[in-house]
């Protein structure tokens, strides 16, 4: 069997035998390569502030109410059209991005406010909050391991049905919808219970209950009204505006080394414009907080300065980095073992692909044998 043929036979789902290939190989919990940085530096970039966030969000829902007025005025007109489009992207991108930085626990200094955050942002894109909690977590420790990672947006080769529908969000948002529904007659998937502990099932079951009851009150409404407005504002925001969030969500990894201890092999940092990084939390910043993801979306600007010297050169836009996963993409099409590779500068440690081998121990003879 070819290597290209062997890689279409890989199975990426979490309960399959990749799991235990992945073990054997020693890259479970592993320990990952990590660029030099000064410890004192380290942890002035890990302070985290509420300013940033609170200023931020005030924004966020400052131009998404604003949005949704205009939004709602010009329902019944083609001007809805590119209304309802920003309304959406505003609704999906920054809940993604907020998610994701509050589910860290990073991006205010105070807890609550993460978590009132996280629990908001978690229903605007409609992941149910605990498990993807578990699930993201996994992600970082396992990031890009077959087998392991619940997160791997596609494998190879990369199934273009799927990616087309999900610029709509038409397959993960199903595929959570129907997991939360069997949340809340207590059941767990068996890929769930991978990452997700038994401690957490009672929390994960009350909060699908509280969004299918949000579900039913929007339906309510559209039934009421006659109109599908209500759920135009609430619900089907995280389907109609969700092409630039998957646009974000494939740059962060696709392309890249699976199966590797190093995240500067397996993630990509874009350098974007103001309005696209403050959509997405400066998360275009991925290999840095991969590496380093207790230090806030704040301080990653100054982290890339730090880690500059250590890294292969950044996407210098989003076009440029599309452009790179499509073609690597269309490659792994007929190519599954195709990868992008990157060079680094001089100045770099060297990559790390798999796990360091044990030192090697002095033989001191066989025991009780006369030296």
């Amino acid at each position: 069997m070819s290597g290209a043929a062997a890689r279409q036979n890989r199975d990426y789902s979490l309960v399959g035998s990749e799991r235990e290939r992945a073990m054997e190989r020693g890259l479970a919990s592993a320990e990952w390569y990590t660029s030099p940085i000064p410890r004192k530096r380290l942890k002035e970039l890990m302070q985290r502030r509420n300013g940033p966030a609170i200023r931020d969000t005030i924004l966020w829902l400052f131009l998404l109410v604003g949005t949704g007025i205009l939004a709602y005025f010009s329902w019944g007109t083609w001007w809805a059209l590119p209304a309802f489009f920003v309304y959406g992207v505003l609704y999906v991108s920054p809940g993604d991005s907020r998610w994701h930085e509050c589910g860290h626990g990073t991006a205010f200094k105070t807890p609550w406010m993460n978590e009132v955050i996280y629990q908001f942002a978690s229903f605007l894109v409609l992941r149910p909050a605990t498990p993807w909690r578990w699930s993201h977590t996994r992600h970082h420790t396992d990031t890009y391991i077959v087998g392991l990672d619940p997160e791997i947006a596609q494998p190879r080769p990369p199934v273009w049905r799927i990616i087309l529908m999900e610029f709509f969000h038409l397959y993960g948002g199903p595929k959570d919808m129907k997991r939360m529904f069997f949340h809340c007659f207590g059941v767990v998937d068996a890929e769930q219970r991978t990452y997700l502990p038994e401690s957490e099932f009672r929390k994960t079951f009350w909060e699908s209950r509280v969004y299918l009851l949000i579900f039913l009150t929007v339906i309510g409404l559209c039934v009421y009204s006659g109109s599908i407005l209500p759920a135009m504002f609430v619900v089907l925001p995280s389907f109609y505006g969700s092409p630039l969030m998957l646009t974000f969500g494939l740059l962060q990894h696709l392309g890249l080394h699976e199966d590797v201890l190093d995240h500067r092999l397996n993630s990509r940092t874009i350098y974007m414009n103001p309005v696209l990084r403050f959509l997405y939390w400066n998360m275009n910043y991925h290999i840095e907080h991969h590496m380093f993801p207790m230090v806030p979306f704040h301080a990653l600007p100054k982290l890339h300065e730090e880690l500059k010297p250590d890294f292969p050169p950044a996407n210098r836009s989003v076009w440029e980095a599309v452009k790179e996963t499509t073609h690597a993409l269309l490659r792994q099409k007929t190519d599954p073992s195709y990868t992008i590779e990157r060079q680094l500068p001089a100045t770099a440690g060297p990559y790390k692909y798999k796990p360091t081998p044990p030192a090697p121990t002095q033989d001191a003879g066989p025991i009780g044998r006369a030296q």
